[in-house]
Order: structure tokens, then sequence, then C-alpha cells
């Protein structure tokens, strides 16, 4: 898979990713837009694989934190402080 495929699958995801964003998904998007729109001139392979990476991680840190409210809003249920 090329770098290009890659940047626009992830791109694709984090947008898939912030539809429940807490302050919307217009504000989500625009700030998704932004950071990719900085590194759009990067020539270097290797930049491009640096940021893709943390692409990743962000999308990992995106779910945990989908998970997390999840969780709290599961146990606000059925455990009543």
């Amino acid at each position: 898979m090329s770098q290009r495929y890659k940047v626009l699958d992830l791109y694709k995801r984090l947008l898939y990713m912030g539809l429940e964003w807490p302050k919307g998904f217009n504000y989500f998007r625009d700030r998704c837009k932004r950071a990719f729109l900085a590194n759009k001139d990067l020539k270097d392979e290797t930049a491009i694989a640096k940021c893709i990476s943390r692409g990743e991680y962000v999308i990992k840190e995106i779910e945990a934190l989908y998970r997390l409210k999840k969780y709290r809003a599961m146990k606000r249920r059925y455990y009543k402080d």
C-alpha cells in the first residue's frame, strides 16, 4: 500500500471516529483537516510514516476514551453512588 492510500485511510478512519466526539463532528472534522493540511507538503517518507504512526496512536487513544465513556455510563446505570 502506498503512502498516499495509507494517509487517506487514516483520514477516513479518523473522521469515522469523530462522529461521536463530545464537542460535535464539525469541531472534530475541522481540527482533523487542519492537522492534515499542516503536513500536506511533506516529501520525506520517514516523516510521513512518523505522522501516520502518530495518527494511529490518536485513533487508539480515541477508542480508549470511547470505551471509558461506555464503561462509566454502564457503571452509573448499575451502581448508584
